[in-house]
């Protein structure tokens, strides 16, 4: 059946019916999802979970991706994650490298009950900063049979290390820690971050990206922090100490990382498929015990904000999309090696 109060920043498709859902995950959070199945669903299904991006909701991309996948046969939930959007947790807009990793598993639970859902053919899509919780969710639950991580982060390397690593010095860490100490003095409920309003003229090309996505008719949405004023400042401080892809080479279901070719953040992307695949052996981290269901995507000409939508060719709104999201490859990748 039809929702008549549709709230997303896509339109729903024929093909598709929708409901939305709620699930509880172990830390006693009610996570909030969009639930999208084929129309004509016979017998039991394959099934995925969706979400990002880190700070989005699941009425942005996410959705879009589940409503994707539902149109190509599968039953498909994008999902909010704790503290964000339509799910439970106080405070607000706050992260926990456990907590975010658990999200996905429980939507993995979710999906395991559902009637017309084939348990033994579960994956999830991670997009942004939730690529590489993916990415970790896929480490830690081998239910998990396939895993695609698009235009990925890795929160925990950012926090750490700042953009480029520019920051992966133990002085800079240190007055980033102090900082974040003392913002739990000053005002621990305060927020930051989210696309910056207005533009400067002079800002980076994936920042305006990011405006061009959450700031115009695009994606803008009001319960996300990227389209508002962000998270809360010490929210993300767990990430700093913490690292996603320590175990990820001993992932031995499939795993395609997607990435754009022009996109600020493709050095996570491959950095992550590179560890993925070879380990560290100079570090005594092996190589992947299951290399042959691996994939390393890059999309020509794609920016990382491209693989949130498709891509426009007219900033500032809607214009024509670019279409460079391989949704069948994304399809046939699942089809495969969820059997």
């Amino acid at each position: 059946m039809k929702d008549s109060s549709w709230d997303k920043v896509f339109p729903l498709s024929e093909k598709v019916n929708h409901r939305k859902v709620t699930f509880q995950t172990q830390y006693g959070f009610t996570l909030s999802a969009d639930l999208y199945e084929p129309v004509q669903a016979e017998g039991k299904l394959p099934a995925i979970a969706v979400s990002g991006p880190f700070g989005a909701v699941k009425e942005q991309c996410s959705g879009l991706y589940a409503m994707r996948m539902a149109e190509r046969g599968f039953i498909a939930i994008a999902f909010d994650p704790s503290f964000t959007g339509e799910s439970s947790g106080e405070p607000r807009r706050t992260a926990s490298p456990d907590i975010n990793t658990e999200d996905f598993l429980a939507a993995v639970d979710f999906l395991s009950k559902q009637p017309k859902v084939d348990t033994a053919k579960i994956g999830i899509i991670g997009i942004c900063g939730w690529g590489g919780i993916a990415l970790n969710a896929a480490a830690a639950d081998t239910r998990i049979k396939a895993t695609v991580a698009s235009t990925m982060y890795d929160m925990t390397r950012v926090s750490g290390n700042g953009y480029f690593d520019e920051g992966d010095q133990e002085e800079t860490r240190h007055q980033a820690r102090q900082s974040l100490s003392n913002q739990r003095i000053i005002d621990a409920e305060a927020m930051a971050g989210g696309v910056i309003s207005p533009l400067p003229e002079d800002a980076p090309q994936f920042v305006k990206d990011y405006y061009d996505y959450y700031k115009t008719p695009r994606g803008y949405h009001p319960r996300s922090g990227n389209s508002n004023d962000g998270w809360r400042v010490i929210g993300t401080q767990a990430y700093m100490n913490a690292r996603f892809l320590y175990y990820t080479n001993e992932i031995r279901s499939a795993v395609m990382v997607m990435h754009g070719e022009k996109a600020h953040s493709r050095y996570f992307g491959e950095d992550a498929f590179n560890y993925l695949l070879h380990g560290k052996p100079e570090a005594g981290i092996k190589p992947n015990p299951c290399p042959d269901n691996k994939e390393l995507f890059i999309i020509p000409g794609a920016t990382h904000c491209d693989l949130y939508d498709g891509g426009y060719s007219e900033k500032q709104g809607k214009g024509q999309s670019k279409n460079l999201i391989p949704w069948d490859k994304l399809a046939a990748f699942f089809t495969k090696h969820l059997g």
